[in-house]
């Protein structure tokens, strides 16, 4: 199994209800289990053959790339006002299709509930709405780039 599977299962175990996830692909077997509600998931390798566990190399980089990305919001908030966060890692898109408008612009009005932008996880598309009435004062993702949970999107004020 390739990492960017790893790191799918990863999130998706991460970011969900379940507390432990196995899945077998070919000779090769995976176990994530979610230790405690707010950590990263740990990756479990095992070989048949074996018969025993082997921590996958891949468990301690996942939690590497966070900390750049963590030091990234600091400089956005110049601008006051609400925060709008990723609910999930995936690929941002402004638009519904690449030909179409932007969902919102600078200086826009939206109103809660209002799609702001779409995210795409696991080849699904997800609406992302406004939980904020008020007028768009910054975008703080450019269009087809990847986020992460958490990572401030949108300020509106």
């Amino acid at each position: 199994m390739d990492l960017r599977k790893l790191k799918t299962l990863i999130d998706l175990v991460a970011e969900s209800d379940i507390s432990e996830l196995e899945v077998t692909e070919g000779e090769g077997k995976v176990r994530i289990v979610k230790s405690a509600p707010a950590t990263q998931g740990q990756v479990m390798m095992m070989q048949p053959q074996l018969h025993h566990a082997m921590p996958a190399p891949a468990a301690a980089p996942v939690a590497a790339p966070a900390a750049p990305a963590a030091a990234a919001p600091a400089a956005a908030p110049a601008v006051e006002g609400h925060v709008v966060k990723s609910p999930m890692v995936g690929t941002f898109y402004r638009a519904a299709s690449p030909g179409s408008a932007p969902f919102v612009d600078i200086g826009k009005n939206v109103n809660k509930g209002d799609t702001l932008c779409i995210i795409e996880a696991m080849k699904l598309l997800n609406e992302i709405e406004s939980d904020f009435s008020g007028s768009i004062k910054q975008i703080l993702v450019e269009n087809g780039q990847p986020v992460e949970y958490g990572q401030p999107l949108f300020i509106i004020g």
